[in-house]
């Protein structure tokens, strides 16, 4: 389900899909519903569905896009448990099929994920049963291991090599991997045989036997939604967003602001940088507002505007270290509160007064900006486009970024 702004509120699988979307909707039921039901319902906009071809699929798919999306109406698989798998390290000596949350980068093979942990474990005791491997445990086989012995393997480990214990590891991997149709038919006929002798115990114990081996190999499909991620290449985004915003050259440069009200008195603002598409840390920058009282987002962007840009246009970055000779420039445009902004209008224009050896060192200079983003709308683009005419950046593109509504705002027009 997925509300107005398109977005995932819940995960829910079924056998019967219409019967279970229409249930919602009854009458009868929706009268009996509780409070998060009837919340979800009323912000319901949409339905997406998915066709699988088993209930253990169902399940599998179901907990990836909970674990995904985390869908605030769903409370199952919201955690980080992951279903099971069956691990196995060829490069041991003794290798043994073991159970993991997690795919390392090993040089183990991993079988799964299985939806059904009791039947995974049935199925890892019949295959110890039936070929003769080592389950759980770690390391080398323990004296109790190398002497014992089943009714299906009567040879022990002790009278063979780890050569030959290998090929029975080559079997029960064969048989995780689905080829298995054999030996199930063949535990089917032995059930229905104990049926006709009327053992039934035994034949109730090797029917679970098939439902957790048919369960356990059963071939399953891997989700991945979208399929699986392209190269990456920043430089084409940069490109795309310069089409998609018509901008008159390619945003290389990025700089973004945002507005946090810590609490009624304290306000701070964070500026980070993107630099060919990709985030250039170097740059962020932290500032606490100052000339501004209680929660005003748009004077507190005015203010964080005017003092980053007219910094930039005087060559004095941000980290506080200038040279000597710079020290009448970080004067000019000292932002206290009893300094206006016709005051730092005035200092950058005072710019062409001072000569070049004045400024900081070419290496660290911060250039303008291809592309200025500010979060908000409107009222905070109205208010970091009046501090860029002041101080003569009008001609820098600009854009609102509205995330709730996923908006952009641009000078003019939105």
């Amino acid at each position: 389900m997925r509300d107005r702004f398109n977005r995932v509120i819940y995960v829910g699988k079924a056998r019967d899909l219409r019967k279970r979307v229409s249930s919602y909707f009854l009458p009868s039921k929706l009268a009996q519903a509780d409070l998060k039901t009837r919340a979800m319902l009323e912000a319901t906009w949409d339905f997406e569905t998915h066709t699988v071809r088993s209930e253990a699929e169902s399940v599998l798919l179901e907990g990836k896009l909970i674990k995904e999306y985390r869908p605030r109406y769903n409370v199952s698989f919201r955690d980080d448990k992951r279903f099971l798998l069956v691990k196995i390290d060829p490069s041991e000596e003794w290798p043994r099929f073991r159970l993991a949350r997690f795919k390392k980068d090993d040089s183990a093979r991993y079988f799964g994920p299985y939806p059904h942990a009791g039947a995974l474990r049935q199925t890892l005791n019949f295959m110890r049963k039936k070929f003769g491997v080592l389950t759980f445990g770690r390391g080398s086989p323990t004296e109790r291991e190398l002497k014992s012995s089943t009714y299906q393997v009567p040879v022990r480990l002790t009278e063979i090599n780890a050569e030959q214990y290998r090929e029975r590891v080559a079997q029960a991997m064969e048989f995780l991997e689905g080829k298995s149709r054999e030996m199930i038919a063949a535990m089917e006929e032995q059930m229905h045989h104990a049926a006709k002798k009327m053992d039934f115990e035994k034949a109730a114990e090797l029917r679970d036997m098939v439902v957790d081996l048919r369960d356990t190999t059963k071939p399953t499909r891997r989700f991945t939604r979208g399929g699986l991620p392209s190269t990456i290449d920043p430089m084409a985004d940069v490109r795309e967003l310069a089409d998609a915003l018509h901008l008159p050259r390619l945003p290389r440069v990025m700089e973004c602001f945002d507005i946090s009200n810590i609490s009624a008195t304290h306000v701070v603002a964070s500026m980070v940088c993107f630099r060919d598409g990709v985030p250039d840390k170097d740059n962020y920058r932290r500032y606490r507002v100052r000339t501004v009282e209680g929660q005003d987002d748009f004077a507190s962007m005015a203010e964080v505007v005017r003092r980053r840009y007219s910094r930039v246009l005087l060559g004095i970055s941000e980290t506080g270290n200038q040279r000597p000779e710079s020290t009448e420039l970080n004067a000019i445009v000292d932002l206290s509160p009893e300094h206006s902004q016709e005051n730092a209008f005035d200092a950058a224009r005072r710019l062409e007064t001072y000569p070049v050896s004045a400024m900081r060192d070419p290496q660290s200079l911060v250039r303008l900006p291809d592309l200025i983003i500010v979060d908000g709308g409107k009222g905070q683009l109205s208010a970091a486009c009046g501090e860029l005419q002041r101080l003569g950046l009008h001609a820098v593109p600009i854009i609102g970024l509205a995330k709730e509504h996923e908006e952009i705002y641009r000078p003019g027009r939105s």
